[in-house]
């Protein structure tokens, strides 16, 4: 008798519920099972091409940048000193979430130990801070760059880049600290499987058998005060870039410059908007199809990592041309 997929499908499924109830009375679990997306589990293999795709264009993208700024001294300047930490925050970013993710599209291999799924809910927060922080700074920057040209390079001094750095990376690993110790210290008595692609904090506390307010409130507080800041930084920025390039002399200055400050505003909202989405639908949104929020969450990671290297990079010219005179050098 031939074994059809639906089979498969409702035999793994009672194989999880099987393990599910044979662990109704841990408090600390030793694995977690990462489902994927539900309801999309036989698509798995087709959805993870463009993640694959997303992933490696990350990484080139990423990797080419911090090479071209390191082997050329023409672009140690602050812009490109924030792009590259931007750079290694989305690898580092990707990196902690895609090969889990894929072992479980290509392997079916869904289990995940338990401190190393705290330890990825801890990347993914303090990166997810981070990059926030430093698309901030380079928002800073954008704006003394072009409303105040003539001070730049007083105002934004190596030490001063450096300073911003350090805060930006202080500020995202204290953020990000009490959210494992807080998925730590809950009994888990529920269930170990956890209905995503990686393990988010949201995600991993609601199979807690224990009161999670906690955890829930200071989840939702972080992302507001840190989305809520940095946005507000950065749209004041831009409105006053906006302002400056309508009173350039020219129209193809102010296009030039207007084209790129849109392309960095689109890559701004292709993280802001579905990171948020993600952090109100886990906790708001109770008729959000899950594989849709899924989607979306794994978007909020993925896409911005594969963007900023495209927009902030090879966009910018001197980027560009070292990259050109690299690739036709190449013997």
């Amino acid at each position: 008798m031939q074994v059809t997929p639906f089979c498969l499908k409702v035999g793994d499924l009672l194989f999880y519920s099987m393990s599910d109830s044979n662990t109704t009375d841990f408090s600390s679990p030793s694995t977690f099972i990462l489902l994927g997306i539900p309801g999309l589990e036989a698509a798995h293999v087709w959805i993870s091409i463009p993640f694959f795709i997303m992933y490696t264009v990350t990484l080139l993208g990423n990797f080419t940048i911090l090479f071209i700024v390191k082997t050329e001294p023409r672009l140690h300047e602050p812009m490109y000193y924030f792009l590259c930490m931007l750079a290694v925050t989305d690898l580092v970013l990707s990196t902690s979430t895609m090969p889990k993710m894929l072992s479980i599209f290509w392997f079916n291999s869904r289990e995940i130990d338990f401190s190393l799924c705290l330890t990825q809910l801890y990347f993914i927060h303090c990166c997810i801070a981070m990059e926030s922080g430093i698309v901030m700074a380079m928002a800073l920057d954008r704006y003394v760059a072009i409303c105040d040209p003539l001070r730049h390079s007083t105002t934004l001094t190596n030490c001063f880049v450096a300073k911003i750095g350090l805060a930006v990376v202080l500020r995202g690993s204290i953020l990000a600290l009490p959210y494992p110790f807080l998925a730590r210290q809950w009994p888990y008595c529920r269930t170990n499987i956890i209905s995503h692609t990686y393990c988010e904090h949201i995600a991993v506390v609601k199979l807690a058998c224990a009161d999670i307010r906690i955890s829930s409130y200071y989840g939702l507080s972080v992302a507001f005060l840190v989305i809520g800041l940095d946005v507000s930084f950065i749209t004041v920025s831009y409105i006053q870039i906006l302002r400056a390039i309508f009173s350039l002399p020219t129209k193809d200055a102010r296009l030039k410059t207007f084209g790129t400050c849109g392309s960095h505003l689109c890559v701004i909202l292709a993280f802001y908007i579905p990171a948020l989405f993600s952090f109100l639908t886990h906790r708001f949104g109770h008729n959000v199809p899950p594989h849709f929020h899924i989607l979306m969450a794994n978007m909020y990671i993925l896409l911005p990592s594969m963007l900023n290297p495209i927009t902030y990079g090879v966009r910018t010219k001197q980027i560009r041309d070292r990259l050109i005179w690299h690739v036709t050098h190449i013997e």
